[in-house]
């Protein structure tokens, strides 16, 4: 049995930014409405303590690999949309894991 686990970091660029609380104002509603939209875990990963910029990332798992790459490419075009900060890297990846180690012997 296999599944496929998508991962996605981005680096959200915002140099007009003069304060944590105003940088988080603009990341974490991101964050929230990711979340809120698509079947993802999302995280803040680096940069927290840095005013300009931030890198963030989420990822999901699934049985069937179209509809993985299909939910990262839709979320990273979200994340991308979003007017308050500048994408400038990013960084996905889709791996196939084998889950027969991983399941009791009655779930195959």
């Amino acid at each position: 049995m296999k599944a496929y686990l998508g991962l996605y970091t981005a680096r959200l660029e915002m140099p007009w930014v003069k304060s944590l609380k105003e940088k988080r104002a603009l990341v974490k509603p991101t964050i929230e409405r990711l979340r809120a939209r698509f079947p993802v875990s999302a995280a803040r990963l680096a940069g927290q303590d840095e005013h300009g910029w931030e890198v963030v990332g989420f990822s999901l798992i699934g049985h069937d690999s179209v509809w993985v790459e299909t939910v990262l490419r839709e979320a990273a075009d979200f994340i991308a949309a979003q007017a308050e900060y500048r994408v400038t890297e990013v960084s996905w990846s889709i791996e196939e894991v084998g889950l027969e180690d991983l399941l009791p012997a009655w779930v195959s």
